[in-house]
């Protein structure tokens, strides 16, 4: 079995912890493969194989991924169009997609050996632009934005299948996953939303019309966005990765061809993470 690891600086929180899922994975008689950036912080990283692009990672039967979900999303640009099945492993904070804790890895990973897991198939955006930006894997399990590039608010203006939707005056603008739901959208208001549900949300950043509320759209639609800004520039993200543009730049969104599968212990659900990450039920006053 081929399993690709790929992580974050973990010298100073984690090393022991990391050194110790290798050893398992080893000890379960996997061949293991890590990134170059991951490697970049072993003293031995002649000792395993390297990659460094998706073309690298053939009969590679799963993904590990070591630390938050920035980590995650990072791993996917490696996995691209392959849909290697991933895990996230949570050394970070919160972890809505990195949901295996530490405490936890141990029996992850002979599960995963033993095929005693479920796979939660998440869907993603494609952005269509010109001219094109972030190089050869313009997709995003999480969320594309646009934003203003200094205090002035920007204008943006939606259509959908053509038919105009609306004229945003806000700093910014996130259309979301129903995966990316629980990310920057939730911050500035936008519904949680189940991940099967197959749709997209848009919500505006500090609107100055507060009576723009976010909106769910069928993500079978695809969207359109004209752009004015008083400086002439924006920038655009593609979760973690960003660009800059310029307001007369062409930019489209539509569902993704493919899908990541995202590796899930059989006792966790969807409703489980939300509980737990938001306090779902906590009382306060215990």
């Amino acid at each position: 079995m081929r399993i690709a690891v790929h992580g974050r600086d973990f010298r100073k929180k984690s090393p022991r912890f990391v050194e110790n899922v290798l050893a398992l994975l080893k000890a379960e008689g996997a061949e293991i493969l890590l990134s170059e950036k991951f490697a970049h912080y072993f003293k031995h990283p002649d000792h395993y194989k390297l990659f460094s692009k998706p073309e690298q990672l053939e009969k590679v039967n799963f993904f590990i991924s070591i630390g938050g979900d920035g980590t995650m999303l990072d791993s996917i640009t490696y996995i691209g169009k392959k849909e290697i099945p991933v895990l996230g492993i949570n050394t970070g904070r919160l972890g809505f997609l990195a949901t295996i804790s530490k405490e936890e890895t141990e029996g992850a990973v002979k599960s995963l050996i033993k095929g005693k897991y479920k796979i939660s198939s998440r869907s993603l955006l494609k952005l269509e632009s010109k001219p094109k930006v972030f190089g050869g894997f313009p997709f995003a399990l999480n969320d594309f934005t646009i934003m203003k590039k200094d205090n002035s608010m920007i204008r943006v203006e939606v259509l959908v299948d053509q038919e105009p939707l609306n004229a945003y005056w806000a700093d910014g603008l996130i259309v979301a996953t129903p995966t990316g739901s629980t990310g920057y959208s939730l911050s500035c208001g936008g519904p949680l939303i189940h991940p099967q549900s197959e749709s997209f949300v848009i919500t505006p950043v500090s609107p100055h019309n507060l009576t723009m509320r976010p909106m769910v759209l069928s993500d079978k639609v695809d969207l359109e966005f004209r752009m004015q800004s008083r400086i002439k520039k924006l920038q655009v993200s593609l979760d973690s990765r960003f660009e800059n543009i310029d307001e007369g730049w062409s930019l489209k969104i539509k569902k993704a061809p493919f899908k990541i599968k995202l590796v899930q212990l059989s006792h966790h659900h969807f409703f489980d993470t939300l509980r737990q990450k938001l306090n779902w039920g906590l009382d306060i006053r215990n």
